[in-house]
């Protein structure tokens, strides 16, 4: 992986789910910790999901995973090249 520059943002160009879109102008830094929080939810509900075969932890799952996505390709479309 490449090392992110410390005044990188986002490009706000991304769509998810056809509603939502990242804001353009968020540092890096910030990304990342907001990625990592929605991972560890998605995480979590997976593991209920499967343990409790509870439908509305997996769909919920479903959709924070595809948030999760979105943010990762925005980033990756805001690098310079």
């Amino acid at each position: 992986m490449t090392t992110q520059p410390d005044h990188a943002t986002t490009a706000g160009v991304t769509p998810s789910l056809e509603l939502y879109r990242i804001q353009p102008g968020i540092p890096f830094q910030h990304a990342f910790d907001e990625l990592s929080v929605l991972l560890g939810c998605i995480r979590h509900l997976t593991t209920e999901a499967e343990m409790e075969g509870d439908l509305v932890a997996g769909s919920s799952a479903r959709i924070l995973s595809a948030l999760a996505k979105t943010l990762i390709d925005e980033m990756e479309t805001s690098l310079p090249r």
